[in-house]
């Protein structure tokens, strides 16, 4: 593939005239990269990354103030990589670029793009769309990201790369985030990716799990020394106020002594380091020869391109403008150039050469930037943006043009950004309102809670008509989602449902009444109203919509209508996002094989669609399927990717979810540690937004984990909280799931109170066929029969088709052989014994087996240990990727599978092909065995 020239130009890179190249040649510096004075220590960091990266890969992100030195840091180890035939490829961002979606990205890999045809088809023009070289409807962002991954670790494979990101606060959001994803998945790659971050400025990288290098000022010693190599001749009281002034910091311990110099008082206000930071550059600004508005139009302009500046400048001031203009700032320092164009020694210098100028030259600097870019809409339209005081409903016409393109892209943040500035230059009111709520509905979708409070804010004063107000209610309820409020919350859900005309927000509130419904308990007659509004609104009794909410807000009730309409659509074929809440209805009813086939379906379809926020929940949904379908190492692999995606995609509930699964199979395991660390990380992520849905579930896991363990009184005061309504985590669902963990815990010391809560169960059951619930009921009451009965109990459970819950009949197994060891009657309790031993062997229950073994020897039959297989040595992801191949995947195909390169793949398989102790692909499948989760 070639990139053409009218293409590049989206992002800058136009054919540069003489009076570049002419300056590049006259004035270019290229000075060499010394030692930084007091910096032994980072330096020595960074140079280690850059030496070991054709072993391992890594990614570092270098924070701090402004002028501490991160730049400099990140020029030594770009002449380290340089020296050791390491390619370079690096970028930086520009304040006035960060609504230009994609732009910093496009400067870091547009000299790849050529490769680009190489890329799996969905992510080739995933990447080509966020760039505008092709049209693609709303690219997913982490297609974009996977493409971008592939992109470098192409080139990284012909030669390492070294990626050099400075000032990463002024990149375009969604640059930002692909780079976030890159940078957690390079380990495997010869690649090392450096970001330099100022403080005080969030970025999505915060929240993430990256190495950070912090930088902090000189220490006096280093301070003085660098101070002295760049001024040697300062007076004493001026050298100790420059020390003090600048607190070691490095580029103040430069500057300050020029701006000393020049002050004709000797003084410098006492200022924040980078106002005064600022101040000394526009100190120099002032020892300049008159005639530089180019440097404003550069400072101004979104580029580098000299090009467009001297346009711009033309056009300002109606008289022809040549480079040479530049010279003086580049003699004074303040400006350089390269290939590329004109750059800023330091981001203060544009900053202090934009705010130096009057509003007047600001606004006609604009003006001429949006003329010269009349052939890139964006670009033009907010530099026409910048170029009003006033309201303008042309201007915002365009940035609502410029909205919609960013969202088709991918940049949903840019677009956002657009229709708020659309509303500032709005001059009606109700179009004002639109865009604000529009903005706000954007920001939803990204999960930013509090860009939604503002958006809100703003518009509400100007709200017009049923529409908005509703659509403003829903937002409310998006930002007060973890307000508990209980019932009253949900009754002004229904109202709103109930008066709203629109469907599809009609739908938004009921669901938002169903989910917490679920997650708390609401009473009987809150729950009929959203069941019988929700088949009002339906669009049948098959409809997807309605299932999802019968199922969330009356499982034991409606749990047979739902499971007999799940039954009769498992031949049909649905969206992703549709399968999806199929599934979560199946698993809300406890109907989990059922749901199984709907939520494999979802997960495949959300993997090549790259929509990861919802394939973090299909996983969540599809672990716990796989837990009670008793595939421990599929469940596993789909609670440890669901909880990195959902963690990525900034859902803590679904996160809490698949930490607790992990804790849950953690204690099957016989991990109790392991097991409570994941519990006690599950209940970290919720923090404040905890409900007794997650609570339950929390408490459940713990509670497993005591009982395997052998701590019934703990297991039991665990898993007694569930069945307590005055308790937080009572849940009036997951509590019945919880019922023979309950019973076992309990006996002998608290049958009487256990009873009775089974008889509680026992009533639920005649008014559902829900499998899960009738499973729990046979176990424990057999487990509560006294002698007479208990025998035709167990028989009666074991003789049930229990196919559905393999786990579920091997632990009633085991509890039959235990009744019978109890009573003496040895011989036939070895059987059931032995039984459940190879069940609990097979299913990967090392707690239960150990059990059984306990059991066995008690019984006189001694059991061989069990013999830890290479799948154990396998990590979760070493083992999605063993079944995957096993399942004939390519190693690319697994790669898009799983969002990660075709060589960590690579890299991935020859490490378990060494656990597991074979030598072939082929091999794979005999290796594993059975495997029921390769999605």
């Amino acid at each position: 593939m070639t990139v053409d020239l009218k293409r590049s130009q989206r992002f800058g890179h136009s054919s540069r005239d003489v009076c570049l190249r002419q300056l590049h040649g006259d004035l270019g510096r290229s000075r060499p990269v010394n030692s930084l004075i007091g910096r032994g220590a980072e330096t020595a960091r960074l140079e280690a990354l850059v030496d070991g990266i054709r072993a391992q890969g890594d990614a570092l992100v270098v924070r701090g103030a402004p002028g501490i030195g991160k730049s400099a840091l990140l020029a030594v180890a770009a002449a380290r990589a340089r020296a050791g035939e390491v390619t370079v490829s690096s970028t930086s961002g520009v304040q006035s670029e960060t609504h230009l979606p994609f732009a910093g990205l496009y400067q870091l890999v547009h000299p790849l793009l050529g490769s680009a045809d190489d890329l799996p088809v969905r992510q080739r023009d995933a990447l080509l769309g966020a760039f505008g070289m092709v049209d693609v409807s709303s690219p997913e962002p982490f297609l974009i990201a996977l493409a971008v991954l592939n992109l470098l670790g192409e080139a990284a494979a012909q030669r390492p790369l070294l990626m050099i990101v400075d000032d990463v606060q002024w990149l375009d959001r969604p640059t930002t985030e692909v780079l976030g994803f890159v940078a957690r998945r390079v380990r495997s790659e010869p690649i090392v990716l450096l970001l330099a971050v100022r403080d005080g400025h969030p970025t999505s990288l915060d929240d993430s799990d990256l190495a950070e290098l912090r930088l902090s000022g000189l220490g006096p010693h280093d301070a003085g020394a660098l101070l002295d190599s760049r001024a040697p001749a300062l007076p004493v009281g001026m050298r100790w106020r420059v020390l003090a002034e600048a607190a070691g910091n490095p580029l103040a311990l430069v500057e300050l002594p020029r701006a000393l110099a020049a002050a004709s008082t000797g003084n410098v206000e006492f200022l924040p380091l980078t106002a005064r930071l600022e101040r000394a550059f526009a100190a120099r600004l002032a020892l300049l020869p008159p005639g530089t508005r180019l440097l404003l139009l550069a400072a101004a302009n979104d580029e580098p391109d000299l090009t467009a500046a001297l346009k711009a400048a033309a056009i300002v001031s109606g008289a022809g403008t040549t480079a040479h203009a530049l010279i003086p700032a580049v003699e004074a320092g303040l400006v350089r150039s390269d290939s590329d164009g004109v750059h800023f020694h330091h981001p203060l210098v544009r900053s202090a050469i934009y705010q130096k100028a009057g509003p007047a030259d600001r606004l006609a600097v604009h003006a001429a930037l949006a003329e010269v870019h009349a052939g890139n809409p964006d670009r033009r339209t907010w530099h026409r943006a910048a170029a009003i005081a006033h309201q303008d409903d042309s201007v915002a016409a365009e940035l609502d043009q410029v909205a919609d393109r960013a969202r088709r892209r991918g940049a949903i943040t840019v677009a956002v950004s657009a229709l708020r500035r659309a509303a500032e230059v709005s001059e009606d009111p109700g179009d004002r309102v639109e865009r604000l709520l529009r903005a706000a509905e954007l920001s939803f979708e990204l999960g930013r809670t509090g860009q939604i409070a503002e958006l809100i804010a703003l518009a509400e004063p100007e709200l017009e008509g049923e529409r908005q107000q509703a659509r403003l209610a829903w937002l409310k309820e998006v930002l007060e989602e973890n307000r508990n409020e209980g019932p009253p919350r949900i009754l002004r859900l229904i109202a709103a449902a109930e008066n709203v005309a629109d469907r599809t927000l009609a739908l938004n509130f009921l669901r938002a009444a169903a989910l917490r419904c679920w997650w708390t308990d609401s009473g009987w007659e809150l729950r009929q109203r959203v069941v019988t509004l929700a088949e009002r609104l339906a669009t049948g009794p098959h409809d997807p919509e309605l299932l999802q909410i019968l199922a969330t807000v009356s499982p034991i009730e409606s749990g047979g209508l739902v499971i007999e309409r799940l039954e009769s659509l498992r031949d049909t074929r649905f969206e992703a996002p549709v399968a999806r809440i199929l599934g979560v209805a199946g698993g809300a009813v406890g109907a989990y094989d059922l749901a199984m086939p709907f939520l494999n379906a979802a997960v495949a379809d959300l993997r090549a669609q790259g929509r990861l926020g919802l394939l973090a929940q299909a996983l969540v949904s599809l672990m716990w399927s796989l837990i009670y379908g008793g595939d421990l190492p599929g469940a596993l692999l789909a609670a440890e990717e669901a909880e990195r995606l959902a963690r990525e995609t900034g859902q803590a509930r679904w996160q809490t979810s698949a930490y607790v699964g992990q804790a849950m199979i953690a204690a099957f395991r016989g991990e109790e540690t392991h097991g409570l660390a994941l519990a006690a990380e599950g209940e970290r992520a919720l923090g404040a937004r905890a409900n007794s849905s997650n609570v339950a579930l929390i408490e459940h896991a713990r509670g497993v984990i005591a009982l395997c363990a052998g701590r019934h009184e703990d297991a039991y005061a665990h898993l007694r909280r569930l069945f307590d309504p005055t308790d937080v985590a009572f849940h009036p669902v997951t509590r019945l799931w919880a019922l023979t963990d309950l019973v076992e815990a309990a006996l002998p010391a608290h049958r009487e109170e256990v009873t009775s809560l089974v008889a509680e169960a026992e009533e639920l059951g005649r008014r559902t066929p829900v499998p899960l619930l009738h499973h729990g009921l046979r176990h424990a009451r057999a487990l509560l029969a006294d002698d007479a009965d208990a025998e035709g109990l167990y028989r009666e459970a074991l003789n049930a088709d229990q196919s559905a819950l393999p786990i579920g009949r091997a632990r009633l197994t085991f509890a039959y052989g235990v009744w019978l060891r109890r009573r003496r009657r040895i011989q036939e309790a070895r059987v059931p014994l032995r039984t459940a031993r190879d069940a609990f062997d097979a299913l990967g229950l090392l707690a239960w087996g150990e059990k059984a073994r306990q059991e066995l020897r008690a019984a006189g039959e001694v059991s061989d240990l069990r013999v830890s297989s290479g799948i154990d040595r396998l990590t979760p992801q070493e083992l999605h990727i063993a079944r995957l191949a096993a399942g004939g995947l390519s190693n690319r195909e697994i790669g898009q599978q799983l969002y990660l390169s075709h060589r960590t793949v690579s890299t991935h398989l020859y490490r378990l092909f060494r656990k597991l102790g074979i030598t072939a692909r082929g091999q794979l499948r005999d290796a594993l065995g059975p495997s029921a989760y390769v999605g």
